[in-house]
């Protein structure tokens, strides 16, 4: 049975949600003892070869069964550059990669990762925007509170109430501008997979830092 294009569409954004959250296990190993931070990072490094190789063989036109994939998980408007999914990846390891220098530590990584691989998913549930569009004001509210939800957990019992509700709101705005205003060069949008985790990083980094 055919689906309706429409009925098609939901579903594969379903599934691209579904894998966009699927990044959300990548620091568990560690929070559960099984992984050092360092072997953590370097498994996402290993994240990024492979979806290099993808993307290499994407690009070049010779996909073979993975084809119906690709045609699933890929935007359109990613057709022709390095696709959402690869993105997410580079993005995911650059933070990992960060934390394991005096750059930052797992406790601020981790909700940063989690800011996109689940409140982009949220964010992205909400808004209806084109990939060069902000998003609405409505949405930006959502993705912010999701944020620091997402991060308190972490700031908070590291770094007492006051500075941990000010580092989650920090990387929630980071977050949130990241998802909400993308920046576009030679009029074509970043992706907000690999923005979200650097800029919420980047904002609790500078915020722990005034904070002394």
């Amino acid at each position: 049975m055919t689906l309706p294009a429409g009925d098609w569409r939901e579903r594969v954004e379903f599934e691209r949600r579904l894998v966009h959250m699927g990044g959300t296990v990548y620091p568990v190993p560690y929070l559960l003892g099984w992984l050092s931070w360092d072997v953590t990072a370097g498994v996402l490094l290993a994240g990024v070869a492979i979806v290099g190789l993808l993307e290499t063989v994407r690009l070049s036109g010779r996909a073979g069964p993975l084809t119906p994939v690709y045609d699933a998980l890929v935007r359109e408007y990613e057709a022709d550059g390095v696709a959402g999914y690869a993105l997410y990846q580079i993005s995911m390891a650059g933070v990992a990669l960060a934390a394991t220098t005096s750059l930052a530590t797992p406790t601020l990584a981790i909700p940063a990762m989690w800011m996109l691989s689940v409140g982009d998913p949220v964010s992205g549930t909400l808004g209806d925007n084109g990939p060069t569009e902000p998003k609405r004001p409505a949405v930006w509210v959502a993705m912010g509170l999701v944020c620091v939800a997402i991060a308190m957990p972490f700031t908070v019992p590291a770094f007492g109430a006051t500075a941990g509700v000010v580092l989650a709101g920090a990387g929630a705005v980071g977050a949130t501008v990241a998802d909400g205003l993308p920046p576009v060069i030679r009029g074509v949008a970043v992706d907000d997979n690999l923005t979200i985790p650097p800029a919420a990083l980047a904002g609790m980094t500078v915020a722990l830092a005034v904070l002394g």
